[in-house]
């Protein structure tokens, strides 16, 4: 039996939003999930690179949000 943080959860499979934990649209908890890390440093790389790559990531994210599942 494995055992699991209380933050994170076992990834699915395949990329999926994760409404259950999501802000906004799940996009950086379905990342986390498919990665594996913390939810926390996705959405503060999200933020960092949005602000860097002068909001070039803002319409990245939407389509990923509107996209998929």
């Amino acid at each position: 039996m494995t055992s699991f943080d209380n933050n994170q959860v076992p990834s699915r499979g395949g990329f999926r939003l994760d409404k259950d934990r999501a802000k906004l649209m799940g996009v950086c908890s379905g990342l986390a999930d498919y990665f594996g890390v913390d939810v926390t440093m996705v959405r503060i790389g999200v933020v960092v690179a949005t602000l860097l790559g002068a909001g070039i990531l803002v319409p990245v994210y939407l389509a990923i949000g509107l996209i998929a599942d």
